[in-house]
């Protein structure tokens, strides 16, 4: 059977293109990403699980700002080397669908409240203009952008950014919903992902593609067609990471090449915990008991804050800690985790410290097929960067529910 074309922007390691990929109808046939240790994992996964041709050439590592390079290609580059661009890639195919979503730092409500500026300097504000640029030149049917709820009250110029976003698409030929707050902000639980992770889904419809008026078809899709793909029980933190090897205290920290303070598993990659001193293995298993009992001895924010400054002296205006409950779903997995686990404590207190990668990744819906290249760190950040794959199946399935449905295809 023929397949739906498309490119995927700002790919990150691929969680959005491994849910499209599950659907066996879609054909990729370029991503971007700048991350050296994202793309590299995206290609092995590509290689390795999806059997994409060429996938070395088709993952441009590569600065998407860079546009006129990113499209003719580019030489002996010190730190992307040389690739042929875009427009060879694509050459005269039709692309039905972009997908992507521009990193969403700077639309972080946790991001502007941190940053003294409020994210307004950040470059990544207008990462967006890009992502239009490459609709503009290839021209789907419609592109799919994802991106956190914050955008939606992000103002980094005194105006809405998603205002922004709505006129600059519409301006290019593309109709997005002016209703994003109420249809298109979902979250991943509700489709069977065991995290709270609230996104925001922006569907474009390139106008003059079908008799049917765009607006019609984007209310369709977010009031009938992606909500029919909902799970009835939600996913808990027990059913995605409780059947994955204890990880135990060991009786000393020791040196082996590097500190160890728990026990490994060597059935799964990317199932290795992080080092912890005996002072936070010694918090983590309080606090997760401590919930596993119901005593309640931390009952809120300013009780958390006064333990993290009486055991470690340092005051902190956020909330530092959190265990999960096996019997909920987790907190939403951030990129931060590259820096500290202190937010997602594993619910077992006698293994006393935070979550895997590989947790993290089960939490995210990765598989445990899919390996995470490069070092402890860039994993945490890729797994929190992406778009959960479960996530990104049920969007493509929508997608593909909507082509079949208005647009003249195969």
């Amino acid at each position: 059977m023929n397949k739906y074309n498309y490119i995927d922007l700002f790919a990150g390691c691929g969680g959005l293109t491994d849910g499209f990929e599950q659907t066996n109808m879609f054909k990729p046939y370029a991503f971007v990403e700048w991350d050296k240790n994202a793309s590299d994992t995206l290609k092995n996964r590509l290689t390795t699980k999806w059997k994409v041709d060429s996938a070395d050439n088709k993952v441009m590592h590569f600065d998407i700002q860079r546009m006129d390079e990113l499209l003719n290609g580019y030489k002996n580059d010190n730190d992307f080397g040389s690739h042929c661009g875009l427009k060879k890639l694509v050459s005269d195919t039709n692309i039905d669908v972009i997908i992507g979503g521009p990193p969403c730092q700077a639309y972080s409500i946790a991001g502007r409240v941190q940053d003294k500026n409020n994210m307004k300097c950040d470059y990544r504000n207008y990462l967006f203009e890009s992502y239009l640029k490459v609709v503009q030149e290839f021209q789907p049917k419609l592109f799919v952008f994802e991106n956190v709820q914050g955008i939606l009250s992000a103002k980094p110029d005194g105006t809405n950014i998603i205002d922004k976003i709505i006129d600059d698409f519409d301006k290019a030929g593309y109709v997005i919903s002016k209703e994003l707050k109420k249809v298109a902000l979902l979250d991943s639980s509700d489709y069977g992902v065991p995290q709270i992770r609230k996104r925001l889904i922006i569907i474009g419809i390139r106008k003059n593609t079908t008799t049917t008026s765009p607006i019609n078809i984007l209310n369709d899709f977010y009031k009938n067609i992606l909500p029919s793909h909902k799970v009835k029980v939600k996913t808990t933190v027990e059913d995605a990471i409780s059947d994955l090897d204890p990880l135990y205290p060991v009786s000393s920290e020791y040196k082996i090449n590097k500190k160890i303070s728990h026990s490994k598993s060597s059935m799964i990659k990317n199932h290795i915990p992080r080092f912890h001193s005996q002072r936070d293995i010694k918090i983590f298993s309080e606090l997760a008991l401590d919930v596993a009992n119901g005593s309640k001895k931390y009952p809120d924010t300013e009780s958390l804050k006064k333990l993290y400054y009486e055991r470690t002296g340092k005051k902190s205006s956020f909330h530092k800690y959190n265990v999960l409950a096996y019997d909920k779903q987790s907190n939403t997995i951030p990129a931060h985790l590259y820096k500290d686990g202190l937010r997602h404590i594993h619910p077992d207190h006698t293994q006393g410290r935070s979550i895997t990668p590989r947790e993290a990744g089960r939490l995210q819906t990765f598989d445990d097929d899919f390996e995470f290249l490069g070092s402890m760190g860039a994993s945490y950040k890729m797994i929190g960067n992406a778009v959960p794959p479960l996530l990104a199946n049920k969007i493509a399935l929508s997608v593909d529910i909507l082509f079949k449905r208005y647009f003249d295809v195969i």
